[in-house]
């Protein structure tokens, strides 16, 4: 059976959930939101470390801990920004870090979005 997790983030319209946690495990998705719900779209700094924040917020609201993250998967708008989110990603993360893959892709679902990371992790029930 899956759980809603509540991240405190707004819901945006359209149709998914922050955060769901089934069988121990917990799936997530982030981007640069803002609590109020609206998207930063300033430097790729900002939002990382924002997409980074909401993906502990929902760890932690699902009763988990960075260290319980088992995979992420990032996606960027240009591979140029390896090193700026592998940077601020070392701030949330510590070895061994988790499974990750990471990606450069056109363009993401807003005009301005940088980075958005999908996150699994197993939380004990």
């Amino acid at each position: 059976m899956k759980h809603i997790v509540d991240t405190g983030l707004p819901p945006i319209g359209q149709p998914f959930s922050w955060a769901v946690k089934a069988g121990g495990l917990l799936f997530t998705t982030h981007g640069p939101v803002r609590g109020d719900g609206t998207l930063d779209t300033g430097p790729i700094e900002r939002q990382t470390r924002l997409t980074l924040e909401n993906i502990r917020t929902a760890v932690t609201a699902a009763g988990g801990q960075m260290s319980d993250v088992a995979q992420v998967l990032i996606y960027m708008t240009d591979e140029q920004y390896m090193p700026v989110i592998d940077r601020i990603y070392r701030e949330f993360f510590e070895a061994p870090y988790p499974n990750r893959s990471s990606v450069a892709v056109r363009s993401l679902v807003a005009p301005g979005m940088r980075v958005e990371m999908v996150v699994y992790a197993a939380i004990a029930p």
